[in-house]
């Protein structure tokens, strides 16, 4: 078979077994299955992925307000044996209850327990994942990136819209009262209009995304390689690309769609552009040669603007092999700048009366205050009683299901920054200049669509 035979042949079969046709239910319409779950019904949860992420962040956060809000974890779906195992043993010595283990998403669907799903699988599994969830009527929280090329990110926004899903993107900073009054800041137009963005992720850490234990662990035979590569190209089994997926492409874009897609996020929302206009990129792996093919360091440029070229520039860079600098996220205007990582607006760099008035000008300075000391309200209900970006997204997760509202990280916010991420990754992959077609709705590169 012929490696685009064999992708087609793997994508079509995958699809057909996640149920990826934009069905529903049989006898239910989106409408009609919301009238069977009644407002005060217990809402059944399971955990699709028992990865590191959903047993110290995830299922922490939801166990802080099942009970609030009449919610239960009541199994685990994960295609190796081991995770379920743990992953249902875990969750028992904290609910003390019974856990289902399914030993594939096909499964627990067709057992049809459960409302809802928090999905914690590989990176370029989560749009499909969402897919196999909405075709079985359940809400979604899932991580993010939402999707690691346009196919799927397509399909996964169509998708929700037409279930009609409740849709969480983890995407935690829109959950953030700080975050949340930066937003409010700017949108008030006491910030002035955004000149420049920079962001920085930057740690010193070799073992980042590293499983060696765990490598000489894994056995092919206690999981299920094909069910894994979903609509990937086929390649033997490699357990380094089942457990440190985030360190290959494609099943994993690294840096961009583990940490950019955080902060990109931001820019969508403070400053309404749904995508960049282009993106240039470069990076490479310069010291943790280690088998790896995704990059240890990254640097980024961003142009957004619109037909009145109104607009800005974005600089992100990454890297693994040096944390000095940390995590920055600083927006400036003419009068100042907005800094997320000090959560101070200062007029740091404003423009002062001695350089104004040459040009009759005036000066232009932002007033000092800080972020996290505004009231700002961001889940639906007053008081959680934590401060935790992912409980606070979780919970309003929690409260969306019930209340059938939209949650604070909506399905256009994860296709957007999916925009931005795949668009950096073409740039750094060919090191050609990354445009979006709207028409079309893909990334294209040299005036061809990007694929991976």
């Amino acid at each position: 078979m012929s490696n685009k035979s064999r992708r087609d042949f793997i994508k079509k079969t995958s699809i057909i077994a996640g149920g990826m046709s934009f069905g529903f239910a049989p006898g239910l319409s989106a409408k009609s299955y919301r009238k069977v779950l009644g407002s005060n019904d217990r809402i059944n949860v399971g955990i699709v992925g028992f990865s590191n992420r959903a047993k110290y962040s995830l299922i922490p956060s939801f166990l802080k307000f099942k009970d609030k809000l009449n919610f239960e974890l009541i199994g685990v779906s994960d295609i190796w044996n081991r995770r379920r195992e743990e992953g249902s043993s875990f969750i028992q010595s904290k609910t003390g209850s019974k856990i289902y283990k399914w030993r594939n998403n096909e499964e627990m669907y067709e057992k049809n327990e459960i409302d809802a799903v928090i999905i914690s699988t590989a990176d370029f599994q989560h749009a499909l994942h969402t897919v196999q969830a909405t075709e079985a009527l359940k809400d979604v929280y899932v991580e993010k990136p939402f999707a690691e090329t346009m196919e799927d990110a397509r399909i996964g926004i169509e998708s929700v819209k037409k279930s009609k899903i409740v849709f969480q993107i983890g995407s935690q900073r829109r959950s953030a009262n700080n975050y949340h009054a930066a937003n409010n800041y700017i949108k008030s137009g006491k910030f002035g209009d955004i000149v420049m963005v920079e962001m920085k992720w930057n740690v010193n850490q070799p073992d980042r995304w590293r499983l060696p234990k765990l490598i000489k662990e894994i056995n092919k035979k206690d999981t299920d390689w094909k069910r894994y590569l979903m609509n990937r190209p086929y390649e033997p089994w490699n357990p380094r690309k089942y457990l440190e997926y985030r360190l290959f492409w494609p099943y994993s874009s690294g840096i961009p769609g583990q940490w950019m897609s955080h902060q990109i996020d931001t820019v969508h929302w403070f400053s309404g552009f749904k995508h960049p206009r282009s993106v240039v990129a470069n990076g490479d792996i310069y010291l943790w040669n280690d088998g790896r093919e995704n990059f240890d360091t990254m640097t980024a440029v961003f142009d957004y603007g619109d037909s009145k070229n109104k607009g800005f520039q974005v600089i992100y860079s990454s890297r693994f092999t040096n944390s000095a600098g940390g995590i920055k996220e600083i927006y400036y205007s003419n009068a100042g700048e907005l800094n997320l990582k000090t959560n101070k607006v200062t007029p740091n760099g404003g423009l002062k009366a001695y350089h104004a008035n040459k040009m009759g000008l005036v000066e232009n300075l932002l007033n000092e205050f800080d972020l996290d000391k505004e009231n700002t309200k961001v889940v639906t209900s007053a008081n959680t009683g934590v401060d935790d970006m992912t409980s606070l997204h979780v919970y309003n997760w929690m409260e969306c299901v019930r209340n059938r509202k939209t949650t604070n990280g909506t399905i256009e916010a994860a296709y957007n920054h999916s925009i931005a991420n795949i668009m950096t990754t073409a740039a750094l992959r060919t090191g050609l200049k990354a445009t979006f077609d709207e028409g079309s709705q893909n990334v294209l590169v040299g005036g061809k669509i990007f694929k991976y």
